[in-house]
Parts: C-alpha cells; sequence; structure tokens
C-alpha cells in the first residue's frame, strides 16, 4: 500500500469504510479488537485478505498445516485469555480446522477462525475446494456466520468477537467467499450488533449466593472441586480468598490445574480417572460439593449412580445449560465465577474443620501420588519431577494427550493459571507442538515446554519448522516409550495384553528436529537425565527437543476403571 493509498484508506475508514474493500475492512475489525498475531495457511480464497495483510502490523505466522495453526491459536489464548485468531483458505484448509474448532469448544478457549469461500454465486454447485464449512462446524462453534454481504462484515466481525470472548467462550467460525474480501462497500458501515437471544448472565443472583454461603457454612466436610472457568474468568484471587476463610480443601479437574498452588495444604490435587487418591476419596466422602467453572465431565465423575453420595451440590457456572446436566445442583448459582465468588467472600464464615483436614491429611501421607524406580531406566515421573525443580515450577507447560499428559498434570505442581496448557475435552493427541509455539510467541520471555509423547509428538512435529523460523526458544520434551502409551496401558489391564496397534516405533527425533533446524538431545541413563534437562533449558538460540528414552510399560495410577466409582480405583503396584 502506498503513502497516498494509505492516506486514501483512512479517509475512509473515517467515513465508516465507504470505498473500502472487504479485505480492508477485516483487517481493521480485526485491529479494533486488539488482535496483534493471525496463525494460518494461505490459498486461493484468501489471497485478497493475504494482500491486505502483507503491510499489516498485525503479525502473520504460517503453519506447516491448518490444524498446526488452530492450536497455535488456542495456546496463544491459554496462554493471555485473549480471543485467539486463525485462518485458512476454502475446501481442505477449512476442514483442516475442524478437529481445533471441537478442541476449543469443549476447553471454552475464545476463538475466531476465518475461513474462505468460494465465490458467492458459486456456493452450492460443488465448485472447486468449496466445502460447507457452517454445516460442518455448526456442532462444534458457540456460533458460525456466513458472509453473504460486504456491508454485514463489520457487524459480523463485531458480534464474533464478542460472541467468542463472553459468556462461556468458545469458537466462533466467519466464512467468508472470496467476492465479499473484493467487493467494496458503498454505504457507511453498520457495526451495531444484532444477538437477541444471546445475553449471558455475569451477576449471580444475591439470594442464590447466600444460600449457597449457608450451605457450605453448615457443612462438616466441605470440598471445593473447581474447573477452568475459574481462569477463564480470572477469578484465581477470589476463589483462593474464598478458600482460605472458609478453611476448604480444594480438588480441580485437568482444566482447573494452577487455579491454586498445589504445595498449598489445602490443596489435594486433581480429582477423577488419573486424580489423586486423596481428592477422590474426599470426594465420595464430602457432605456439601461446591463447583466453580466446572461441568461433572465423566472422566470426573465415574460412575454417576454412586458420584459424590453424601454431598449437597453447589453449583456455580456462567453456563446455565451446565447446570445440573450432569450432576444435579442443589443450589445453582448462575453468573461469572469472579463476580460470584467475591460477593461470596463475605458470606462464608471462618470454621474450625480440623476433624476433616486431618482425615485428608491421613489420606495424603497414606495414598501419596508415588512411583516406583530401580535405577536401570528412566522413569517418566522422574522427568517431570525433575523438571519441576528445575523450573521452581513456574514454567508454562503445555502437553499432548495420553500418559505423559496425566503424569505432567500428576507431578508437575502447578502453582498459577494459565500454566498448563492441554487438551482436556476432546483429548487431542498432536495438541502439544503447536500450542506450545502459541504461548510461546504470547509470553516471549517465559519458559515455555512441551512435555509429550512419541505418539502424540509424531502428529504435528513438523511444526517445529514454524518455530524455527521464528527463532522461538521453546522447548519439547518426548516421553518415548515407542508404545501408544494409554491404550497400551488398557490393552494391558483390560485385554490381556494384547497390544494390537500400540507398538510404535519412532524414527530418530533428534535427527528429525536437526533436519528442521532446532536442536536435539537424547537420553537414555538415569545418570544423565538431569544435565540433559538444564541442557535443554540452557539452549535459547531457537527451539530445542529432548528425547528421553522412558520405561516402556510403566503405567499411570491411580486409575479409575471405566464403569468403576471414584473410591474404586486402581493404585498400582503402591496400594
Amino acid at each position: 500500500m502506498t503513502k497516498s493509498d494509505s492516506k486514501k484508506y483512512n479517509m475512509e475508514l473515517e467515513q465508516g469504510f465507504v470505498g473500502a474493500c472487504g479485505g480492508e475492512i477485516i483487517h481493521q475489525m480485526l485491529r479494533d479488537h486488539g488482535v496483534d498475531i493471525i496463525f494460518g495457511f494461505p490459498g486461493g480464497a484468501l489471497i485478497p485478505m493475504f494482500d491486505v495483510l502483507y503491510d499489516s502490523p498485525i503479525k502473520l505466522v504460517i503453519s506447516r498445516h491448518e490444524q498446526g495453526a488452530i492450536h497455535m491459536a488456542e495456546g496463544y489464548s491459554r496462554a493471555t485469555g485473549k480471543t485467539g485468531v486463525a485462518m485458512a483458505t476454502s475446501g481442505p484448509g477449512a476442514t483442516n480446522l475442524v478437529t481445533g474448532l471441537a478442541n476449543a469448544y469443549l476447553d471454552s478457549t475464545p476463538i475466531v477462525a476465518i475461513t474462505g469461500q468460494v465465490k458467492s454465486h458459486l456456493i452450492g454447485n460443488d465448485a472447486f475446494q468449496e466445502a460447507d464449512m457452517t454445516g460442518i462446524s455448526r456442532p462444534i462453534t458457540k456460533h458460525n456466520f456466513l458472509v453473504s454481504s460486504v456491508d454485514d462484515l463489520g457487524r459480523i466481525f463485531t458480534e464474533a468477537f464478542h460472541i467468542a470472548s463472553t459468556g462461556r467462550p468458545g469458537p466462533v467460525l466467519i466464512d467468508v467467499p472470496v467476492d465479499i474480501t473484493l467487493n467494496r462497500l458503498e454505504n457507511p458501515a453498520n457495526l451495531t450488533m444484532r444477538i437477541p437471544g444471546y445475553k449471558p448472565s455475569t451477576s449471580g443472583h444475591t439470594r442464590q449466593i447466600q444460600s449457597a454461603a449457608q450451605v457450605i457454612n453448615a457443612s462438616e466436610r466441605p470440598l471445593l472441586y473447581v474447573g477452568g472457568g475459574v481462569i477463564h474468568s480470572d477469578a484465581t484471587d477470589e476463589l483462593r480468598a474464598v478458600q482460605k476463610k472458609g478453611q476448604l480443601p480444594t480438588t480441580t479437574t485437568l482444566m482447573g490445574l494452577g487455579t491454586l498452588d498445589e504445595t498449598d495444604p489445602l490443596a489435594l490435587q486433581m480429582v477423577g480417572m488419573h486424580g489423586s487418591a486423596t481428592a477422590n476419596y474426599a470426594m465420595q466422602e464430602c457432605d456439601c460439593l461446591i463447583a466453580v467453572g466446572a461441568r461433572f465431565d465423566d472422566r470426573v465423575t465415574g460412575k454417576l449412580e454412586t458420584f459424590a453420595p453424601s454431598a449437597t451440590v453447589v453449583h456455580i457456572d456462567i453456563d446455565p445449560t451446565s447446570i445440573s446436566k450432569v450432576v444435579k445442583a442443589d443450589v445453582p448459582v448462575v453468573g461469572d465465577a469472579k463476580d460470584i465468588l467475591a460477593k461470596m467472600l463475605e458470606f462464608i464464615e471462618s470454621k474450625d474443620r480440623t476433624s476433616w483436614l486431618d482425615k485428608i491429611a491421613d489420606w495424603k501421607k497414606r495414598y501419596p501420588l508415588a512411583y516406583e524406580s530401580d535405577g536401570k531406566c528412566i522413569k517418566p515421573q522422574t522427568v517431570i519431577e525433575k523438571l519441576g525443580e528445575l523450573t521452581d515450577h513456574e514454567a508454562v507447560i503445555a502437553t499432548g494427550v495420553g500418559q505423559h499428559q496425566m503424569w505432567a498434570a500428576q507431578f508437575y505442581k502447578f502453582r498459577k493459571p494459565r500454566q498448563i496448557i492441554t487438551s482436556g475435552g476432546l483429548g487431542t493427541m498432536g495438541f502439544g507442538v503447536p500450542a506450545a509455539i502459541g504461548a510461546q510467541f504470547a509470553c516471549p520471555d517465559a519458559t515455555v515446554i512441551d512435555i509429550d509423547g512419541d505418539g502424540s509428538f509424531s502428529m504435528t512435529m513438523v511444526e517445529i519448522i514454524t518455530a524455527v523460523q521464528h527463532n522461538l526458544p521453546v522447548k519439547f520434551i518426548v516421553l518415548d516409550n515407542e508404545y501408544l502409551g494409554m491404550v497400551r496401558q488398557w490393552q494391558e489391564m483390560f485385554f490381556d495384553k494384547r497390544y494390537s496397534g500400540t507398538v510404535h516405533p519412532c524414527p530418530d527425533f533428534v535427527k528429525v528436529a536437526e533436519g528442521f533446524g532446532a536442536k536435539g538431545i537424547r537420553v537414555d541413563d538415569p545418570a544423565g537425565l538431569t544435565d540433559a534437562l538444564q541442557e535443554l533449558l540452557d539452549y535459547n538460540d531457537g527451539p530445542a527437543v529432548l528425547v528421553v528414552a522412558v520405561d516402556p510399560e510403566e503405567n499411570v495410577y491411580p486409575m479409575v476403571p471405566a464403569g468403576k466409582s471414584l473410591h474404586e480405583m486402581e493404585l498400582g503396584r503402591l496400594a
């Protein structure tokens, strides 16, 4: 764009975008909503949009696959709380975003995904690289739009960012036909939102908040159960204040890790299928369960009929459809967790809960998260414990999905919100590599580490090229057991060790990393683990990959088998 063009364009903006093309309008709407980075991949239907971005102050990061782009946007969003933006062309480019959209939807991550589409008059004619993205994405987005006129662009983008970031956050898709990005606006743009059915409640009802506090105050064995909604609402301080005043022992979901310092005596760590024995026993014996920003996922509840059988349930959530959806709430409180917890603090009484806390302390002593080690091979838990020590538990940790994810959740000891970036609801293998890259863009001065398994890492390791291109100091740890470990564990426990499809020979990941332009390190001997981790942490001249050969048949414990109650967990060899 020349100086004269830029001056003309600025005048057009002052006149309500009159004379601006669709691509220019989209660009300005992105800037108006504070977008400073876009993750995407170009294609024919997006050429006009990418042409506008050529002179833009918005940073454009080109992934090696569109799925990588949207996971980078998720990592960026989860690390900052901002709305992430991903962009892909029509047809296969757009459909490659589907996994990321579903992942963001289940984990309540605010994303605006922009997809190119064939020309408006070709829609429905099976044109080259046409895909019905509004139809495909409808079940896995909070909302979606197919733009039919350049006149609607300003309003649609205003609505999209509002919907994605308010209420229960989530992904919004905007499908833009290529001719819309070229057409010019003839009349001033109308940016007024039209969302008559969308009015998320943020302020909790005072009477319900008082009722919830009364139930909590009257209880003898209360338990706070905290999910990712507390992090989304920036309610960590309010939660900790309520916890301390009421002396409320607290467990979290996978997505809620970091809402409290896990070294705190009131912290019980994660609950559920691979949660701590203490958290699971406390859930089954509590007489008051206070769920905040959590949705009672099946990996948390185990057998529903016997879940928290003695508890009066208080459920605080901004999404009214989540309340009593799985577990009936005796005291529902709809609204933003930050607002509700701040108001609740006034009504919570300081209580002496010595008997209940002593019982919890006894469970912690009897059933710690532990593992056996003969010193002959590297245990994956040891890797994560040592990493926590070397980073003082301050690093931003991304993960893939599998055994390594559960070990990271159990053994890193998270201390603050937005510190763990992982795939919860969808369980997306391959999430870790691009999510870590997105988080490193978001937090350039932070130590960002992807803890991955060899199977999950293999799916998206090509994105290391993106990290190399931008000289990002992101660090990758691959726990290499040459199995698809979590599935193998189930096959061992429930299918007579018939390892069908789970033996997973891998390439030389060090050579792969070096071929991509990253630093590669490998360690096989327990005696060399600390030095290898330190070498990884000290390297800041771009990305680095540490491959750790770990015990191939180590299992994750505790484990609640499918169909069993939380108290029926398998504790492993240390039981």
